[in-house]
């Protein structure tokens, strides 16, 4: 079964070159994007030794020892463009670090945002960065998933990742390996609408 890789107790990424991130908080409906996008990216693919495609989850700070490590850095997050609900946004250099801390939606990305400062200040940010980030509809709905609009630009999100990655030379193969999860079965996107109570006509 594959897994996407979590951030280990001793805090040391092993040795690689470039760090996919899904960054954001499933429990609340859209800041769930980033999560299920490098899940879905995960799921379809066999990546390089030299690749690590990880859930960075709401780890804020902590991530930093892998950001430093890497030389080229993708991005999934859900980010507050101002634009209209459900728009896909690709964005790249030294954008990357003043959409991220714009217009903070949530404590995940002013940790974040930390993180990118800390490695510019110390001359460690990755040579290529790129965001793949959606302008959310709905973030304050405890237990929802997310909505249509931003679910829509999943596939579209992973296919932008593709030629990202294939821009920066990496190739991807597609795997026939369709088990690919996060963390327990039960946040499984499937598993984790199913099991959400029928609030009276919210949208899971």
């Amino acid at each position: 079964m594959k897994t996407i890789d979590y951030i280990p107790a001793d805090g040391n990424p092993d040795a690689f070159e470039t760090l996919v991130l899904g960054i954001g908080n499933i429990l609340w409906a859209d800041e769930g994007f980033g999560i299920r996008a490098v899940e879905t990216l995960n799921e379809r693919y066999v990546f390089p030794d030299n690749v690590r495609v990880m859930d960075g989850g709401t780890q804020g700070i902590f991530l930093l020892p892998w950001v430093r490590a890497a030389t080229q850095l993708l991005i999934f997050d859900a980010v507050d463009f101002g634009l209209e609900p459900g728009t896909l946004k690709l964005v790249e250099g030294d954008d990357v670090p003043r959409f991220m801390g714009v217009k903070k939606m949530s404590m995940h990305q002013a940790g974040f945002q930390e993180v990118l400062s800390t490695a510019e200040l110390s001359g460690e940010l990755p040579g290529r960065i790129a965001l793949i980030g959606v302008q959310p509809e709905l973030l304050d709905d405890y237990g929802g998933s997310l909505r249509d609009c931003v679910r829509e630009q999943v596939e579209p999100a992973v296919a932008m990742a593709v030629d990202v990655l294939s821009g920066w030379g990496i190739d991807l193969a597609e795997t026939s390996d369709s088990a690919a999860l996060v963390g327990p079965s039960a946040l499984d996107i499937d598993k984790y609408e199913q099991g959400r109570p029928d609030f009276g006509g919210t949208t899971p």
